[in-house]
């Protein structure tokens, strides 16, 4: 029995006019498709809530991955919470609107080829996709401080109580791991998260020392060790299918409107990623 069709959004960035008429003219095939958003909705509470509750609307089940920009604490938001308690609630926001996080149990989306374990994943980043030449964290961010090239997750990204953005990685790191490792094992995955599972999809960076912002090392195989039939993210902001070790990417972003705007497809979304597609 198929549930429709599942389809991907990333980075949809509401605070642009451009792009909340983006996500207001995004629609289902049928009443029976699953939406997954792999992160990056928009900064304030107030505007991720609109956004996920039009989409909540259209769509039977909306699975979300929290983004850096969630998580950031921008001085103009009246819901001032800091690190784990800003990501707490933003779980308990979800929750009202009936969309599944991280937080909850897994779901299965049963499609033509059989069931598939839906994995939306929080699991940060810690400055181990470092530039050439940097053979520590402290050596890359200086190298980025120097170019000008820094994140703003250095400024508005908080990981109280942890002391680090990388301490706070890699506590999900282990909490995710062991709710991976305890799936049935014979089940495939779609794990979706907001950074991809390995360094390569960084190489295409127009300035390669972001990539310490892009995700982390103890990723690399989760792909194949969990089985994924497909890995969903976004953050680069470069849509495009690729394939690592015989799984495909979709990296689904929306982006900024500088970015989409002049393309001659413009946004092609919401993506589709099971039934399968062939590379693009």
């Amino acid at each position: 029995m198929s549930t429709g069709i599942l389809s991907a959004v990333s980075d949809l960035h509401v605070s642009y006019t451009e792009n909340r008429d983006v996500v207001n003219d995004l629609r289902p095939s049928s009443d029976a498709d699953w939406l997954l958003v792999a992160g990056d909705v928009a900064e304030r509470f107030s505007s991720i809530e609109w956004a996920l509750g039009v989409l909540r609307e259209r769509w039977a089940k909306v699975i979300w991955a929290p983004g850096n920009h969630e998580l950031w604490t921008p001085p103009d938001d009246p819901v001032q919470l800091r690190g784990v308690d800003r990501y707490e609630a933003l779980v308990e926001l979800c929750r009202r609107l009936d969309v599944l996080t991280p937080e909850d149990p897994y779901p299965t989306w049963e499609g033509p080829d059989g069931p598939v374990v839906i994995a939306p994943l929080m699991t940060l980043y810690d400055y181990t996709f470092r530039p050439p030449g940097c053979a520590t964290k402290e050596e890359g961010l200086a190298y980025a401080h120097q170019t000008g090239v820094v994140c703003t997750d250095e400024y508005l990204l908080h990981p109280d109580p942890y002391p680090t953005r990388d301490d706070w990685c890699r506590a999900r790191i282990e909490l995710t791991a062991g709710r991976l490792d305890a799936l049935d094992p014979a089940l495939p995955t779609v794990l979706v998260g907001h950074y991809p599972l390995v360094r390569t999809p960084t190489d295409v960076l127009r300035f390669p020392e972001f990539a310490q912002w892009c995700g982390t090392e103890a990723t690399a195989d989760w792909h194949t060790r969990y089985r994924a039939q497909v890995m969903v993210y976004g953050h680069l902001h470069i849509p495009r299918t690729t394939h690592y070790d015989g799984v495909r990417f979709e990296e689904v972003s929306l982006g900024y409107p500088r970015e989409w705007k002049p393309r001659n497809r413009p946004h092609g979304l919401p993506r589709q990623i099971l039934p399968g597609r062939s590379a693009g």
